[in-house]
């Protein structure tokens, strides 16, 4: 039977899922066979996994540190949210029902808590060490009898738990305090020690603090990470939407419902994006429809509030419309949804030539494929999906040529005048084609030619663990764990 060891936080971005990731691959490294766990998280940011179904991208980053393939074990329990406290439950990867916090809280929690208690047995069983991360705060009032993200999977699980705050906000010895004054004392017993995220200055300055928290609660700090600029994903709940309006200026429409919206992260780190809300806003060079968990509600929403027309009348005068997803959706002729929105047929934006039908079977796949868009004409790219709908066109964005390594041949997206939409997300991460996309558009506007930084994930992974590893005493970590 394999060991396991807990990250909570003293609230929602304090650190929980970078520490995770940074923990994978050190004992990874070490040559420990280790698997991250977390049972439930709320994301719009999901990812395809090695079995065909939706997990959370923090998890799915975790496993690439464990060196280990993204399954829906990883994170059994994942809830999108769709509006109105309302959301999708996503069970094992698989869509099992939309339903209300309240209903959720009531009736469904412990069915499936229960359930994935079984999953998390599983990997104990066949691995050295999972790596569980909690989910918000552990010790909310209103919510802690109801919760199965936090204490009540470290006791199942008899692990260890490490409790990190970020002390970048300020009032972290407070934070870490009143959550253990709130913990129960077997809860306390199972906290090995502090951890203190995104430091900036002299630790030395910290030592009465930690003496404080070692005297009163007996247990150590165990590190303080500084901050560092990195491009991993933060935790889900912490999302920050940008206004940088760059040499180029690159508009988001940040919709109702917005889902993926990682896949932007390159135009931000290469030139800036700047995410809307209003129609008076619209004057981008390039304006882009992103993801969406409602894509006819988030359409009818831009044309009840007058975005809908503002992006004509841009594209009229000359931007570039981009559609990813749902976006890629909305910009056709025409949607036929009786599946999502049950609304039937509604009219599209009309700036590309395609025509959309909603099935209920959901399509979660890696995607490679070759380029139709003449500027990255030939292009080989990688993506992936995850979308219900089916999509038309005479004129597709690209073609599919393997779906998770399976041959295949499949038009997908579209292209317009002065537009293109696709399915595939992750395409900005493919960094030739960012490269020749926003320079396409610098030469229009009389620009210089720009070089877009490669990077890769893993060296991202490694370069932060390193980082970790200096500062977080492993050895002492290691020892309690009985290592």
């Amino acid at each position: 039977m394999g060991k396991a060891l807990m990250v909570q936080g003293t609230s929602s971005g304090a650190g929980k899922s970078l520490l995770v990731t940074a923990l994978c691959r050190i004992f990874s490294n070490l040559g420990y066979d280790v698997v991250p766990f977390k049972s439930q998280n709320m994301s719009l940011n999901s990812a395809p996994s090695i079995e065909g179904g939706e997990i959370s991208r923090a998890q799915y980053f975790q496993a690439i540190a464990c060196r280990k393939k993204p399954s829906v074990k990883f994170n059994p329990i994942l809830l999108k949210p769709e509006g109105e406290m309302r959301s999708q439950v996503v069970f094992m990867g698989k869509p099992i029902g939309s339903v209300s916090a309240r209903d959720y809280m009531l009736s469904r929690k412990e069915e499936l808590f229960q359930k994935a208690m079984r999953v998390l047995d599983e990997l104990k069983e066949r691995h050295d060490l999972v790596l569980i991360e909690g989910a918000g705060s552990p010790v909310e009032i209103n919510l802690k009898d109801y919760d199965i993200a936090n204490m009540r999977v470290a006791k199942h699980a008899n692990a260890k738990v490490i409790l990190v705050t970020d002390i970048d906000r300020g009032g972290s010895f407070a934070s870490i305090v009143g959550t253990m004054e709130l913990l129960s004392e077997e809860e306390r017993e199972l906290v090995m020690g502090f951890v203190f995220n995104k430091f900036r200055g002299d630790t030395s300055l910290l030592k009465p603090g930690f003496e404080y928290l070692e005297k009163r609660y007996g247990k150590p700090t165990l590190g303080v990470i500084p901050y560092v600029k990195h491009r991993l994903p933060e935790e889900d709940s912490l999302t920050e939407f940008p206004k940088v309006k760059g040499e180029l200026h690159i508009q988001i429409v940040k919709l109702p419902h917005i889902s993926n919206f990682t896949d932007f992260e390159p135009l931000h780190w290469a030139n800036g994006v700047d995410y809307v809300t209003r129609a008076e806003e619209i004057e981008g060079d390039v304006i882009i429809i992103p993801g969406s968990k409602n894509t006819v509600e988030d359409l009818l929403w831009m044309r009840e509030n007058g975005i809908e027309e503002a992006i004509i009348q841009a594209h009229r005068e000359g931007a570039f419309v981009v559609g990813i997803c749902g976006g890629f959706q909305m910009l056709g002729e025409e949607i036929i949804d009786e599946v999502e929105s049950k609304r039937g047929r509604v009219k599209g934006i009309g700036l590309l030539p395609a025509k959309t039908v909603f099935t209920r079977k959901k399509r979660t796949n890696h995607l490679r494929a070759r380029v139709f868009w003449k500027k990255a004409r030939g292009m080989v790219v990688e993506g992936y999906e995850i979308r219900m709908g089916r999509s038309v066109s005479e004129r597709p964005f690209s073609v599919i040529t393997s779906v998770n390594g399976a041959k295949t041949l499949e038009p997908e997206g579209a292209i317009g005048e002065r537009a293109f939409g696709t399915y595939l997300h992750g395409i900005f991460h493919n960094f030739e084609f960012t490269e020749r996309f926003l320079n396409f558009l610098r030469l229009e506007k009389g620009l210089e030619p720009v070089s877009v930084e490669r990077w890769s994930v893993e060296e991202e992974i490694e370069r932060f663990a390193e980082i970790v590893m200096k500062n977080l005493d492993v050895e002492r970590i290691l020892g309690e764990l009985g290592f």
